[in-house]
């Protein structure tokens, strides 16, 4: 549980420094140059990355139950990363409207993501990890939206075919992952009961 708890501390607290730190942090690419930030700010995330999956594959291993949700919530999970998948595409797709409406897809992806698990999933690693997940992407939105109103968020038109390729790109990619992709990664089929 060591191992998850650091990995979490490493890879959210990296991811934290627009939320907790943003001069400290412009003072770091300002003094390093963007390029090289960028490469120590991706290898830190990979360590934390790295630690968060070894460290919830022990604790998988010996697990300590809180909760047994019950069969129906794995179904409502599968729902909710569905949304967080087109959530997702629609970070890197431009000119659709769900980027344009809501403004930060992936972060309320991961919220979306993170909370359909905790919903699912009734172990203390659970309840860690995707709640720190969750945690950190309320203050990451909040602190999101406060940048937008300082530097005034601009919305660029939008398109049809945008909205159709982030709808038809998330809805594949969840179908992918969620019938193939998570039993393989992780060993456990959430349409299999």
């Amino acid at each position: 549980m060591l191992l998850l708890i650091a990995g979490l501390i490493v890879f959210l607290g990296v991811h934290s420094l627009r939320i907790f730190a943003e001069p400290w942090r412009a003072a770091q690419i300002a003094r390093l140059g963007l390029g090289a930030y960028k490469v120590i700010y991706s290898l830190v995330s990979l360590l934390g990355l790295a630690l968060i999956v070894v460290g919830y594959g022990q604790a998988r291993g010996s697990p300590i139950a809180l909760w047994d949700p019950p069969l129906w919530t794995r179904h409502l999970s599968a729902l909710l990363v569905l949304f967080s998948f087109v959530l997702l595409v629609a970070t890197y797709v431009p000119r659709n409207r769900i980027k344009a409406a809501v403004g930060h897809p992936m972060i309320i992806g991961v919220k979306v993501w993170a909370a359909g698990h905790l919903l699912a999933n009734g172990t203390l690693a659970d309840a860690l990890l995707f709640g720190a997940f969750l945690l950190w992407a309320v203050f990451d939105l909040r602190a999101a939206r406060a940048r937008d109103r300082i530097h005034g968020r601009v919305v660029v038109g939008t398109s049809l075919p945008a909205d159709a390729a982030t709808i038809i790109a998330g809805v594949a990619l969840w179908w992918a992952f969620a019938f193939h992709l998570h039993g393989w990664l992780f060993g456990v089929r959430p349409f299999v009961a």
